[in-house]
């Protein structure tokens, strides 16, 4: 009973990169177009053929006709950890609007997220492409700020609940609690954590590897998890959590950094997200509790995360 109730609890969770990223340049000039992807060599591992794959997996269209691929050529490049693909395109008539779709996430993992970057005469344009979003239409123009704002804000609630990482600490999160205030405190310690993270590190000049910070956020879940499992009484738990809650901070950083988006409207998405998912996890578990009766629930799922996130550590750490 208490395995099927762990597993129940985590079966929308499926164990992927925390941080999965790649990025995309296209340089369009009339009926041509030249493309360049990088990725982390470490996402191409399990890759098949990836010097097919990862440029089949983009596709691109204008005025509804696709672009004929002429060339192209990958290479690792072991100095930067990357993969570098290049491409060259033909398209019927010149370029006014491109069209892309990604398939990424089903090569790589499925909180893959692609970015890209396409440059027409003087403008240009981009695109986050990931499962929720797989298609895009780049039309070389600047978006109103209602747009921007709203483009950035889903990006940012996607990736709080599109992670496993961020999921899984979550999780732990509601168990952490002791009570519906202390819920409360615990949540917006982390909030205030995540936001201040993201915020500074930039500022900092610092930019942590991604595989450091998957591994940090893996050992924050298993450090939360022996919390619950050892110190069940233990105070000052919102200022434990939101110590750890600076390194998933960290990712959307990253991602921020990446996408060149405004960190305040991708926070507001984060922090919906986290809401909204702290508020759906505390109520299943109160069911969960309820239908288990004497079994105790809250330790049996501890442990499931507490050897779950060290795994992840130690798989991120070999890798």
């Amino acid at each position: 009973m208490t395995r099927r109730l762990a597993w129940l609890w985590l079966a929308p969770v499926a164990m992927a990169h925390m941080v999965s990223m790649s990025t995309g340049e296209a340089r369009i000039e009339g009926r041509r177009m030249r493309f360049e992807l990088r990725m982390p060599l470490y996402e191409v591992a399990h890759v098949r053929e990836p010097a097919r794959a990862l440029i089949e997996a983009l596709k691109f269209s204008s005025r509804g006709e696709a672009g004929k691929r002429t060339e192209s050529r990958c290479r690792e490049i072991s100095a930067e950890g990357a993969y570098r693909c290049e491409a060259v395109y033909e398209f019927p008539e010149p370029v006014e609007r491109l069209a892309v779709e990604s398939s990424l996430p089903s090569i790589t993992v499925s909180n893959h997220v692609h970015l890209l970057r396409a440059t027409r005469d003087r403008a240009s344009d981009q695109a986050v492409l990931d499962f929720s979003f797989p298609r895009a239409d780049l039309r070389f123009r600047p978006p109103t700020p209602a747009e921007a704002a709203i483009e950035q804000v889903i990006a940012g609630a996607l990736r709080a609940a599109g992670g496993a990482a961020p999921l899984l600490f979550l999780a732990s999160l509601v168990l952490a609690a002791r009570g519906r205030r202390e819920l409360l405190a615990i949540g917006g310690a982390f909030l205030l954590a995540e936001i201040l993270s993201c915020t500074v590190a930039p500022y900092t000049g610092w930019r942590p590897a991604p595989r450091f910070v998957e591994a940090a956020a893996a050992l924050t879940i298993a450090y939360l998890a022996v919390e619950i499992l050892l110190l069940p009484q233990a105070g000052h738990r919102a200022i434990v959590v939101g110590v750890l809650g600076l390194f998933h901070g960290l990712y959307y950083s990253l991602f921020v950094t990446g996408s060149g988006y405004r960190a305040g409207w991708v926070l507001a998405g984060v922090t919906i997200a986290d809401v909204a998912l702290i508020g759906l996890l505390a109520w299943l578990l109160a069911r969960v509790r309820r239908l288990a009766g004497s079994v105790p629930v809250v330790q049996a799922l501890a442990g499931v995360l507490l050897a779950v996130g060290l795994a992840w550590f130690f798989v991120r750490l070999r890798s």
